[in-house]
């Protein structure tokens, strides 16, 4: 297991807990899931898992993924964004992906706690890059079906 602390940054070589809400992990559990991060097993999980995933989640990693190759992005966001897509990625967590239905629902929610707690630091260019990969993985209409949708909620 890696022995760095994810979590410490330039201002906080202590950081030791991250709050993620109702959902609270320490650092040395997040640790375990950076170690099982690596780009080549992102892509394969979202190549081999993409439909079962379902767009919205597939989505919401690709912007993880693309704020994390952002240089401007703080150390602390990054080491959450590793967490959270090494959470994805890994095959051991709290509910197992192979469960039919419910088998993501607890990688949405890591996922999702993420997102939250790094939102001042995604940038549109990050989501129009994961709008691009996912109008690739699921094809043009997938954009363009859910573009009606919102126009007709206006």
């Amino acid at each position: 297991m890696n022995d760095k602390n994810i979590w410490a940054d330039d201002n906080d070589e202590t950081a030791e807990f991250a709050d993620f809400g109702d959902m609270d992990f320490d650092a040395e559990e997040l640790n375990a899931y950076a170690d099982a991060y690596s780009d080549a097993g992102f892509w394969d999980k979202l190549f081999t898992y993409a439909v079962k995933i379902g767009r919205t989640l597939v989505e919401e990693a690709l912007v993880l993924y693309y704020s994390l190759q952002d240089p401007s992005m703080p150390a602390w966001a990054k080491a959450s964004i590793i967490g959270a897509l090494g959470y994805l990625i890994s095959p051991i967590d709290l509910i197992p992906d192979v469960i039919p239905v419910v088998g993501f629902t607890d990688d949405a929610g890591v996922i999702a706690a993420v997102l939250l707690l790094i939102k001042a630091y995604i940038k549109d260019e990050h989501r129009a890059r994961a709008r691009a990969k996912i109008a690739e993985f699921f094809g043009e209409e997938v954009l363009d079906i859910e573009a009606e949708t919102d126009e007709d909620e206006d």
